[in-house]
């Protein structure tokens, strides 16, 4: 199956009320076994990377890490860059091969969002590629992006002739979710994912998905939330399964490596397919 687009996926997932598990990787590691994941639920997924991961690698060698792993995958597969403020690295990530980026620009003013998330839109047309679209911060900092200070949220009706006016495919909401761990369980503004897919056709976008529970991760899937982040769970699971491996490792002073990759690669195996399962996109592979 060849990398999709990522309309493709969320289309179909919106129409069937399923969600698209879109998980943040971090290394050739956690691409091979998020797609392992992939293949053995016959999940689609979307791999997304962070800005800070792109600066890591470089986005030619990303890409090159990406297709290589990704390379007879019999799932469909997209590749997505996560909330990016900076117009260079969508240029860059677009001519590397990314099929979706995220244009972060909740920070400018409605209407400066507006005029350059348009911009993006035409970029990535001429790209083949899909945008996804914010006008409000989601709280908490991820990869350094982000604050921890509260949304403000803007009216249904900005939020929709915003998805209008754009052409952008794909909308990410604030409804009380949050990047990272939540502090205690989130209220979560339901209703206006409803509300948004009623008036727009457009599927939406859940951040800050780490944390929820298995019930409301279904109920906004239901509403509308075709594409869920998981990011802070990945993270989590790679590197709390390091920390208990290298542990042990010292303790009976004996150090390998392989084992340290074996164990946190089916830690992040894991954690993706449960997701995938929790999602209802186990068994919908095409």
């Amino acid at each position: 199956m060849p990398v999709v687009p990522m309309t493709e996926l969320l289309d179909r997932a919106q129409a069937e009320a399923y969600g698209i598990p879109a998980i943040n990787i971090l290394n050739d590691l956690s691409i091979e076994a998020v797609l392992a994941a992939a293949e053995q639920e016959r999940s689609p997924v979307i791999l997304q990377t962070s800005v800070k991961t792109v600066k890591q690698y470089g986005a030619n060698q990303l890409f090159g890490i990406f297709s290589a792993l990704a390379d007879g995958v019999t799932v469909p597969v997209a590749l997505h860059l996560d909330h990016c403020p900076e117009r260079a690295v969508i240029t860059t990530c677009l001519a590397a091969g990314w099929g979706s980026v995220l244009f972060d620009a909740h920070d400018l003013d409605v209407e400066e969002n507006r005029r350059q998330t348009v911009e993006v839109v035409a970029e990535a047309r001429a790209a083949g590629a899909d945008v996804e679209g914010e006008i409000e911060a989601i709280q908490g900092k991820e990869d350094g992006l982000g604050s921890d200070d509260a949304s403000k949220q803007h009216s249904l009706d900005v939020a929709v002739d915003f998805i209008r006016t754009t052409g952008i495919d794909c909308f990410a909401p604030a409804i009380g979710n949050a990047h990272g761990r939540y502090a205690q369980a989130p209220t979560l503004d339901a209703q206006r994912i409803s509300d948004l897919v009623a008036a727009t056709g457009v599927p939406q976008a859940l951040h800050g998905g780490t944390g929820l529970s298995d019930e409301q991760f279904q109920d906004l899937i239901a509403r509308g939330c075709a594409k869920v982040n998981i990011s802070t769970g990945l993270k989590e699971a790679f590197m709390r399964s390091g920390w208990e491996f290298l542990r042990g490792a010292a303790e009976r002073d004996v150090w390998d490596p392989p084992s340290l990759f074996a164990v946190q690669r089916q830690a992040v195996l894991d954690m993706a397919a449960h997701h995938m399962r929790v999602f209802g996109s186990t068994g919908r592979a095409w």
